[in-house]
């Protein structure tokens, strides 16, 4: 004989939260359900997913990453005694 128990956990939800969460329940899915589905499409992601994503011209590109050059120019590493 098995006997399986789910786990379950309280969290606090202010009205608005709870609300908006609401109207993106069915009847056939559980707030569970709900919750999973949303961190699934807008959760933490691997940084290789975004490969292939840009959508700007090769221009705006070249400016950002110039951009970003420029100011890594401006750092310089330090040296600190270790006692």
């Amino acid at each position: 004989m098995h006997i399986y128990t789910f786990m379950t956990k309280n969290i606090s939800l202010s009205d608005d939260a709870y609300n908006a969460l609401a109207a993106l329940k069915e009847k056939d899915k559980s707030f569970s359900d709900i919750i999973l589905e949303i961190t699934k499409k807008y959760g933490k992601k691997n940084l290789t997913s975004f490969a292939g994503k840009w959508h700007g011209s090769k221009e705006e590109a070249k400016k950002i990453f110039e951009e970003i050059m420029q100011e890594r120019r401006k750092t310089r590493a330090r040296d600190f005694p270790i006692e």
